[in-house]
Order: structure tokens, then sequence, then C-alpha cells
């Protein structure tokens, strides 16, 4: 299947890219997201994951940071030898909370140094015992802020995330909504979702996001699961997803037989890309959580 700004196949090949000309020139776009890991094992898993999926030819790879930015220094190193030696186009994700207008700019700083060009900017998640979080002196409370920040210093290609069934700590849609416009002036180009399992969530979300003004794209972001308490776990970390009974009851049916579990979650993933790219999404975000064969079987059934 086709795929817009394939990089180089060997690390000193990449063409430095700009993700949001990657978009412009038509698509569709599949990227990769991964974590940065904690150990030595987790490293080894991610390397090892990478260079499995680096066949289906990324427009570009992403790399979170944790929560309270405790792994804003990994992850740009991580994104650097994405680029360095997978000659992939890296991504590295930003986030207000935890880091110092200072240590940003430090951060920012090192990639760009590094030639990396293109990084999602990012509330990020509040340390699990600290749900009401403040940020830290002269820090910043909302993404758009971070983006402006970063815009009126470097010149980055700049991401940001959205949620087609809204934020779950936004008032209410049109809030939400609201909230993402100010992201896309503040200079955000591309804009990529929350996972979500019901197709009609994103076409309705994107319709209103686009009556409202926001013309940048808008990436549908895919996770398939991969048995039924990894979709119980995915649904306590994004408060308000609707799960679809039918998806529910398969994973509950094949109960702990592995392998059953993951084709009724890479059947409906590969169904909703499938449907996503036929009606002109411009592109795929997987979710991939540093393991490769999910995210190569969904691709593979989009293959013509």
């Amino acid at each position: 299947m086709g795929n817009a700004g394939r990089p180089g196949d060997r690390a000193g090949t990449l063409r430095l890219v700009r993700i949001a000309e990657l978009y412009a020139e038509g698509g569709p776009v599949f990227s990769l997201e991964f974590y940065t890991p904690q150990t030595p094992a987790g490293q080894r898993g991610l390397w090892r994951a990478i260079g499995e999926l680096k066949q289906i030819g990324p427009g570009f790879v992403s790399v979170t940071c944790g929560a309270a930015g405790t792994t804003r220094e990994r992850t740009a190193d991580v994104v650097i030898r994405i680029q360095e030696d997978f000659g992939l186009v890296g991504m590295a994700h930003v986030v207000c909370t935890g880091a110092t207008q200072a240590e940003l700019v430090e951060t920012l700083g090192h990639l760009r140094a590094h030639d990396v060009e293109n990084v999602l900017a990012l509330r990020g998640d509040p340390p699990r015992d600290r749900p009401d979080w403040q940020p830290v002196p002269g820090g910043f409370r909302h993404a758009d802020e971070l983006a402006a920040f970063v815009r009126s210093r470097f010149d980055f290609c700049l991401g940001g995330a959205c949620y087609p069934e809204k934020h779950h700590q936004a008032p209410s849609p049109e809030e939400d909504l609201r909230n993402l416009k100010k992201k896309v002036d503040a200079g955000v180009e591309f804009l990529i979702t929350q996972l979500f399992f019901d197709n009609a969530d994103y076409w309705s979300f994107v319709e209103r996001a686009r009556a409202i003004g926001v013309r940048v794209p808008i990436v549908p972001g895919i996770m398939p699961m991969r048995s039924l308490a990894n979709l119980e776990r995915v649904a306590g970390l994004s408060p308000g997803s609707k799960i679809p009974r039918e998806l529910e009851a398969g994973l509950r049916a094949a109960g702990d037989d592995e392998a059953r579990s993951l084709e009724v979650g890479v059947a409906w993933a590969a169904r909703q890309c499938r449907e996503l790219v036929e009606r002109g999404a411009p592109g795929i975000h997987y979710y991939t959580m540093n393991l490769a064969p999910p995210t190569l079987e969904v691709h593979r059934r989009l293959a013509p």
C-alpha cells in the first residue's frame, strides 16, 4: 500500500522531513508510536520492534514522554537514535508537566542539534498520585501555551493531540473544541487523535472541528487490542472512551486463548483502518505499545 514520505532504508540516507509536508503530499501516511522503555530489556525490545516495523515504510515514528515528563531526556535520545541508526523520521513528545522553561529549551535544543524536525506538544499526564497537579514555577498548564512557546523559540514542525470523544476533563465537547482551536492557532500543524473504536466518532469530530475553522490534518490513532484485559486497561487510561459491545464480547469469548484474542483485536482494528483510509483519512497512526506483531498484521490486511 502506498505511503507518502517514505524515508531512506539506511542510516545516513534520511531525508529531513517536516511531518506536515508528508500529509500535504497526499497519502495515506502510516506512522508508528512507541513509548520510552525503563529497563535494558525494554530497550532491547523497543529496538527489535522498530526494526521489524520498519518494513511497513512508516512516514514517521513518534516516542512518548512519561508521566510528569519523567522520561524527557531519554525520549529525546530515543528519537535521535531512531533517526540516526534506523533512518526513520522521528518525532519527540514534549510535555508541560514537570519541566521548567529552561529544561524545555535544553531538550528542544538537543533535538534540533541532532536534526530532529518534529515535536508533539502535549500537556502530558500528571503523576498518578497527583491528579490535581500544578505546573512548575514558570511552566505551562496547557498544550496551547507550550505550542506557542516552542513556536516562539524554534522552527520545529509542531503536532498536537485531539480527542474524538472529548478529553475527559473538558466540561463539554464545545469547550474541548475551543481548546483545540487554541492549539492550532498557537502553531500546531497537524493533529493525532486519542485512540477510538467507532469510526463514526472520528468523522463526527472532524466535521465539528472543520466547522470551527480547524483546517490542519486530523490523523486517526488506532491500537489493536490483544485481550479483554488490554481493552479494560486502555479504557481505564482513557475515561469516556466508548467500548463497542461486539469487540468486548469477542474478546470475552476468546478468554485466555491469546491467539484468538489477538485475532479479534486485529480484525477490528483492520476494519477500522481500511474504512478510514477508503474514506480519505490522511493516514493511520498506530499505537504499537512497543510490540510489532499486532501492528504488522493490521497493516498487512490493508494491502491491496
